[in-house]
C-alpha cells in the first residue's frame, strides 16, 4: 500500500508542477506585455516642455552680478529667455524696481514699481533670446533694493499670463 500512495503523491506532485508551470508562463507573458506597454508609452509620449529666464551681467554672462551701486549709477544687465516648450512662445519682459517692502515670490512682485516693458517677442521651439541692454538706476540710497524681471506669456487668445520672475538685490550707497 505505501508504494501505491507514493505513486499517487508523485502523480499529484507532477500535476501540480505542470499547473504551476502553466501559471508561471502566463504571468511571465502578461508581465512582458505590461512592461512593453510602459516602454512604448514612454517612447511615444512627448517630453514636457520647459523654458528658462535669466539675468546676465553687463558682459552677457551669468556671473559676477553687481551687489553694490551708488545713487544714480547705471546698472547694466541683460535678460535671457529660452523656449523648449515644444511650441512657439510669445512673451514680454517687465522690468521693475523694488525696495524692502517689495514681496518677491513665484508670483508677480508686490509693492514694486514698473520701470520698463519689452515689446512682444515670439520664440520658436529650441531657441533663445537675449535682450538689449537694460540700464536701471536708483535715486535714493538703501539696502535690499531690487531689480526684478518678470516673464509674461502673451497668448494668441486671452489674457497675458505670469510665467516666472528673477531678481537682483543691491545695496545702494550715496
Amino acid at each position: 500500500m505505501p508504494k501505491m500512495d507514493n505513486t499517487k503523491d508523485l502523480n499529484s506532485l507532477k500535476k501540480n508542477y505542470k499547473e504551476f508551470d502553466k501559471l508561471l508562463k502566463l504571468l511571465l507573458i502578461i508581465g512582458i506585455i505590461v512592461i512593453s506597454g510602459f516602454i512604448i508609452y514612454a517612447l511615444l509620449t512627448p517630453k514636457p516642455g520647459y523654458w528658462y529666464l535669466g539675468i546676465l551681467n553687463s558682459d552677457k554672462k551669468a556671473e559676477n552680478y553687481p551687489t553694490k551701486a551708488a545713487v544714480d549709477e547705471n546698472i547694466t544687465f541683460y535678460i535671457s529667455v529660452g523656449n523648449y516648450l515644444n511650441r512657439n512662445f510669445s512673451f514680454h519682459i517687465e522690468i521693475l524696481k523694488g525696495d524692502n517692502n517689495t514681496v518677491l515670490s513665484s508670483s508677480p512682485s508686490l509693492n514694486a514699481i514698473s520701470f520698463v516693458n519689452s515689446s512682444t517677442i515670439t520664440l520658436p521651439h529650441r531657441t533663445a533670446w537675449i535682450s538689449n541692454a537694460f540700464n536701471v538706476f536708483f535715486s535714493e540710497a538703501g539696502t535690499n533694493q531690487s531689480i526684478i524681471a518678470e516673464l509674461w506669456e502673451i497668448p494668441s487668445v486671452g489674457v497675458r499670463r505670469f510665467y516666472d520672475v528673477v531678481y537682483l538685490r543691491l545695496n545702494i550707497t550715496s
